[in-house]
């Protein structure tokens, strides 16, 4: 397996899975949203043989640091319970913080997000529509964010989920 940027030919391959990997298509909808809104910044493909069998993304947000949203995570089913969505989360922190980038968010289970350093405690002190136990933070730069609350938004893809 590798992971590798996506590229523009790997898009209906994408679409494919998450809707292989979701009960709808609104993850992909989402992503394609936010290609056309220009606020996909990370989108990171696991290939095995070629076949795209993992997909993660991370986009801009609104909010008083650099911050990206983490959001969708899928894997092929038959690749589930073997890392790939870790070692594409993993991939796609490095790339964030190499990138300047000063925080994530997320909002999922906390006992798989844990293992990366989210913390719903660090996501608390801040408004979001999406707050609550399941929004978590992850400091990119040492181990507190630049500004400690304020008002966070994701892209406006995420609004058109519903």
């Amino acid at each position: 397996m590798v992971i590798v940027p996506e590229a523009p030919n790997h898009r209906a391959r994408i679409r494919a899975l998450l809707l292989g990997a979701f009960p709808s298509a609104a993850e992909a909808d989402l992503v394609e949203r936010l290609h056309a809104d220009s606020d996909a910044v990370i989108s990171l493909i696991a290939l095995r043989d070629e076949q795209v069998i993992g997909q993660v993304m991370f986009s801009r947000m609104i909010a008083p640091f650099k911050a990206l949203a983490l959001a969708p995570v899928a894997v092929a089913l038959p690749w589930r319970r073997q890392r790939v969505a870790s070692r594409l989360i993993e991939n796609g922190l490095q790339r964030a913080r190499d990138s300047g980038w000063e925080g994530v968010f997320v909002l999922g289970d906390p006992a798989f997000y844990h293992c990366f350093g989210f913390r719903a405690g660090l996501a608390r002190p801040f408004s979001s529509p999406y707050a609550g136990p399941h929004l978590m933070a992850l400091a990119l730069k040492g181990g507190a964010l630049p500004i400690l609350s304020g008002q966070i938004r994701h892209a406006a893809a995420f609004s058109a989920m519903g």
